[in-house]
């Protein structure tokens, strides 16, 4: 059986003053060495500089599932809620496509 990588696209809306915050929090996870974790993304959108886009890849789904279910992972959740105006939007899924563009 292939394995595939596996994530999220989350929608976030961050309170006024709180954007440095959440960069924070994301920079945190970057230096854990969370297993299975590959790459994490934060987008702001031009429409609204309060509404972000979160992409977080992992080299599979179990590994995502072990990492989302662990009680480590909800303490770092519960600091991120706290700088949100609600709950983020959640997409998981698996990643069918990818590529990166070669350097010209």
């Amino acid at each position: 059986m292939r394995q595939t990588m596996y994530g999220t696209v989350a929608r976030l809306r961050v309170k006024p003053g709180m954007e440095s915050a959440l960069i924070q929090e994301l920079q945190a996870f970057d230096v854990l060495g969370v297993p299975g974790a590959v790459a994490e993304y934060l987008y702001r959108m031009d429409t609204n500089p309060h509404e972000y886009y979160m992409v977080v890849l992992f080299q599979d789904g179990a590994t995502y599932r072990a990492n989302a279910g662990s009680p480590e992972q909800d303490a770092r959740y519960q600091r991120i809620r706290a700088l949100l105006e609600r709950d983020p939007e959640w997409h998981d899924g698996e990643i069918v496509f990818g590529s990166r563009v070669p350097s010209v």
